[in-house]
């Protein structure tokens, strides 16, 4: 009886305000959450949880080659997905980045820890820390996309803890969006500063969270800030929602 109450509730719900797919739009059925049957069938995941050599990962070690020699322990790196320009699933990072969808930003978040969580190159992350805004964009904006992804993620993974603390953005840049290769790099480049180094602890695996990789500037740039207070016995991996393949 409850079910059925339940169903014919969302059924009214759906003629007054429809709920659309986030990748391409199209109206939601009542047993389809955020993706419609297509869409979530051809979910373009990278699987790059499982590879240690990935190509997102090769990206990301070859950007902080000059910062950790070879006594430091190779960063892990992973995507939920692959984002592209024509594609429909560029809206879910969007969806989240400036649509304010938050429900959505933590459903991919939540699926992205599990997925983490179920990989032997990331169970053992014991701190999460993601991508900070300056503070003047988090008040125009209202919370950090980041912030909210690496959430979902740290709930997922079982030895870890969320810390929005310790990486701060010293100073407000400009959207990397419009830029490309060294200009990425030269925009973030000493944003990033420990605020508490403390707040450390007697962390092994540290992983930083945004929400698309393009090129790996603004991770490696908080991995350079990081790397000051952290010794070769620490791996520092990312994470993200989306990658540019």
């Amino acid at each position: 009886m409850n079910l059925n109450l339940n169903t014919s509730l969302r059924a009214v719900a759906d003629l007054a305000f429809p709920r659309c797919c986030v990748a391409c739009g199209r109206d939601l059925l009542l047993h389809e959450k955020l993706l419609c049957t297509p869409c979530a069938a051809d979910l373009p995941l990278t699987w790059y949880w499982q590879q240690r050599d990935n190509p997102m990962a090769l990206r990301f070690n070859e950007r902080i080659r000059d910062d950790a020699p070879s006594a430091f322990p190779f960063g892990h790196a992973a995507a939920l997905l692959f984002y592209g320009a024509a594609s429909p699933y560029r809206n879910i990072p969007q969806a989240l980045k400036y649509r304010r969808n938050l429900r959505a930003g933590r459903f991919f978040a939540a699926m992205l820890g599990r997925l983490l969580a179920a990989s032997p190159l990331f169970s053992d992350v014991d701190l999460v820390l993601p991508v900070p805004l300056h503070w003047s964009r988090r008040w125009w904006r209202g919370y950090n996309q980041a912030g909210v992804i690496a959430r979902g993620v740290a709930k997922a993974l079982p030895a870890a803890r969320l810390d929005t603390r310790i990486l701060r953005r010293r100073r407000r840049t400009g959207t990397q969006t419009r830029l490309q290769g060294a200009a990425r790099a030269e925009n973030v480049s000493g944003a990033f500063r420990l605020r508490r180094p403390g707040r450390l602890g007697d962390c092994r695996h540290i992983l930083i969270v945004d929400d698309v990789f393009t090129t790996g500037a603004t991770l490696a740039a908080c991995h350079r800030a990081l790397r000051v207070a952290c010794g070769p016995g620490v791996r520092i991996s990312v994470a993200t929602l989306a990658c540019v393949r």
